[in-house]
C-alpha cells in the first residue's frame, strides 16, 4: 500500500477538473508529510483519474489535474 493512498482517495473523490492543495493540506490528508519521495509516488495517481500538474516549492502547494480518457 502507498503511503499516499488516503490522498489518492481523497483526490478521486473530487469532481473538479484542477485544483490546488498546500503541503499542509496533503499532509493532513495523507497523514504524512510530502516529501521528495512524492516526486516517485505521484505517479500512482492516474490510476484514479488524476495528475500532478505544478509542484509549486515557492508557494508549497500542488496542482491536481483531471485525465481525461478518450476512449
Amino acid at each position: 500500500m502507498s503511503k499516499y493512498a488516503k490522498l489518492w482517495d481523497h483526490i478521486q473523490m473530487n469532481d473538479r477538473p484542477s485544483f490546488k492543495l498546500t503541503f499542509d493540506e496533503i499532509a493532513d490528508i495523507a497523514g504524512v508529510p510530502i516529501d521528495h519521495s512524492f516526486l516517485k509516488y505521484k505517479k500512482e495517481l492516474n490510476a484514479y483519474g488524476y495528475e500532478v500538474g505544478k509542484i509549486s516549492m515557492k508557494e508549497q502547494t500542488v496542482i491536481f489535474n483531471r485525465v481525461w480518457c478518450t476512449s
